[in-house]
């Protein structure tokens, strides 16, 4: 199966694509491995290896170094936020615009529901390369299409089953950057309202003017990738802007970590140079409930 063709023709995510390919090259590339991952190579096809080390060389350079280790940085990071999440009594895990994310198909949580929001042609192309890799979604996953131009988020998680009476876990990995500051907002708003427990991990960028001479070049490298696939970059944040922010939605909790804290915890004494580059940072948020949130026509 065409990587190239399954694109074109269902019309998802590209930028997915690219994730899910520099996770791929984690596995093969990296020694050790920082976020271990077997269904990453499968998702993509018997020949994602190869395709990987023809491009070997590139991939060891910046800015695919700095963002492969951003990928698998953020990965593990909600993961880790949600085995903890877990072991506090939570039972849902939404994945919010999951690309080929892998989580649901090597889950360690038995009895923890997941559902995989998304676009519906990135979700149909999702399923039709797990049905050529082999891989059966297991019992315990749901697939919720939206389309935000069409439906509200809290639509599709009701459609999708989704308990609003529970607290649920939340990772939002590589999809701020492409939003409105106002979408951006109005989904942490309606997490923030979630029972007790609850609690999201989500990456953000940082402005042009907070990075470092050395930094700008990859920051202006992704951007103009971003661009390059018809999917640009429009929001951005600053630690000391978002936090208020999000205490006022109602977040309890935060914690706001950048590649000062991540390189040391994920990437130390390493030879290989794969580190943060600085460019994004990581936000565990957690509430208490109190804001009572339920989707229109639930009764509280």
């Amino acid at each position: 199966m065409s990587w190239s063709i399954s694109v074109d023709q269902g019309r998802p995510s590209r930028t997915a694509l690219a994730v899910a390919l520099l996770r791929a090259a984690h596995q093969v590339l990296d020694t050790p491995v920082v976020f271990a991952d077997p269904v990453a190579l499968p998702i993509l096809g018997p020949d994602a290896e190869r395709r990987i080390r023809a491009d070997e060389a590139r991939l060891r350079q910046p800015p695919a170094r700095f963002l492969r280790a951003a990928l698998v940085a953020r990965s593990r990071h909600a993961e880790e936020g949600l085995a903890a999440a877990v072991g506090q009594g939570v039972g849902q895990y939404v994945l919010l615009g999951a690309g080929l994310d892998t989580f649901a198909y090597r889950n360690p949580h038995p009895d923890l529901r997941v559902i995989e929001v998304d676009h519906p042609a990135t979700q149909a192309w999702k399923r039709e390369m797990l049905r050529h890799a082999g891989v059966v979604p297991p019992a315990g996953v749901t697939f919720a299409p939206l389309d935000l131009e069409r439906d509200t988020l809290s639509t599709g998680l009701t459609h999708a089953g989704f308990d609003w009476d529970r607290p649920a876990f939340f990772a939002w990995l590589g999809v701020t950057m492409y939003l409105t500051r106002d979408a951006v907002m109005d989904t942490l708003r309606l997490i923030a309202g979630l029972p007790a427990g609850s609690g999201i991990v989500f990456d953000y960028s940082l402005p042009a003017d907070r990075l470092s001479p050395g930094q700008r070049p990859i920051f202006q490298a992704m951007l103009d990738r971003a661009a390059a696939e018809g999917e640009p970059w429009r929001s951005f944040f600053t630690p000391d802007s978002l936090l208020p922010d999000l205490r006022a939605l109602g977040f309890t909790t935060v914690e706001d970590s950048g590649a000062s804290e991540l390189n040391p915890r994920y990437f130390a004494h390493r030879a290989d140079g794969l580190a943060l580059g600085g460019v994004s940072r990581l936000v565990h948020a957690q509430v208490d409930g109190t804001a009572g949130y339920r989707p229109e026509g639930k009764a509280p």
